[in-house]
């Protein structure tokens, strides 16, 4: 812990690690925007275990929720998301051996990919590193990434093994609801304002009584 390095008591540790983990947890809560009755993984073992690998940080260590390819190493992962998505960085966490990711292409807004779609160029590819713990972040490049509704994710080999195996993957950035700022507004206001009276009716009989 940093806190810890400078000289702090361990109390005062515990209190800074807490809120830089509750940070931490809240800066990659993008998978809560995740439209998972469309969520598509192609080519996994298991139908469905494509979509476990979408949880809260703080999971990242639950090792009983994978991924695993099923015909060779690749994976394709089709994410819809409820809104719109500004992607600024990416976690890819595997097993400590042949099994992880060594590549990731990302695109953007190309709903229903399939295997040959992954010919054409994509947005940003990265060279992964093996990540058991789950620490390494790859920033994206923002500006290619700012307006994202539909996000495909490409591991097209790991580090030798017949197939791939993928804990966790975390999505960092920002969400925007689609066109419904208005009515946001709006119900704001009409639910303030009653409290607000309720709270000047209360306070002088308080004092009064007291």
């Amino acid at each position: 812990c940093a806190a810890m390095a400078h000289g702090h008591g361990p109390g005062r540790c515990r209190c800074c690690c807490g809120e830089e983990a509750a940070e931490r947890g809240a800066a990659w809560a993008l998978y809560l925007r995740i439209d998972r009755q469309r969520l598509q993984c192609l080519n996994e073992r298991r139908e469905g275990s494509g979509a476990l690998v979408f949880r809260a940080w703080e999971e990242r260590g639950d090792r009983a929720k994978f991924v695993e390819s099923d015909d060779d190493e690749e994976l394709l992962f089709n994410i819809p998301f409820t809104g719109s998505v500004k992607l600024k960085g990416v976690l890819v966490m595997g097993e400590d051996d042949g099994t992880h990711p060594a590549e990731m292409r990302l695109f953007r807004n190309i709903p229903h990919m399939s295997f040959d779609d992954t010919a054409r160029e994509a947005e940003q590819t990265f060279s992964l590193n093996r990540d058991p713990l789950g620490e390494l972040e790859y920033p994206t490049k923002i500006a290619r990434f700012s307006n994202v509704y539909h996000l495909s994710m490409h591991f097209p080999k790991n580090f030798g093994a017949e197939t791939t195996k993928i804990f966790y993957i975390g999505l960092k950035g920002e969400w925007t609801e689609a066109h419904r700022h208005e009515v946001t507004i709006c119900n704001y206001e009409a639910s303030a304002n009653p409290a607000d009276h309720r709270l000047e009716q209360i306070t002088p009989q308080t004092h009064f009584i007291s």
